[in-house]
């Protein structure tokens, strides 16, 4: 399995929403098994610049592959970039438990 996060912070707090909305397409992605958008619930007393937080989980890299090549990818980045001012991305594979 491969989990995919996103960290998102908007330049303008007043795009959150739209940040948000434009993120939550890609859960019509087909190629993911969990998707997820929320907001960072800044627990943390330190590095709170994270706004938004992308989560999912994808069979194997051919998935994620597939994933970002979908052509809802493209709008959803297309939407989203203008708005956002970080975005930190992390992928790693998690080994099978069985």
């Amino acid at each position: 399995m491969i989990r995919h996060i996103v960290f998102f912070s908007a330049r303008d707090k007043a795009d959150l929403p739209a940040i948000k909305e434009g993120l939550q397409t890609l859960s019509a992605i087909a190629h993911h098994d969990h998707f997820e958008v929320v907001e960072n619930a800044r627990v943390d007393p330190m590095g709170n610049d994270v706004d938004l937080v992308v989560y999912a989980e994808f069979r194997d890299r051919a998935a994620l592959a597939a994933y970002k090549a979908d052509p809802i990818y493209d709008a959803s980045t297309s939407r989203v970039r203008p708005l956002r001012e970080i975005r930190y991305s992390a992928d790693y594979e998690v080994p099978d438990r069985a």
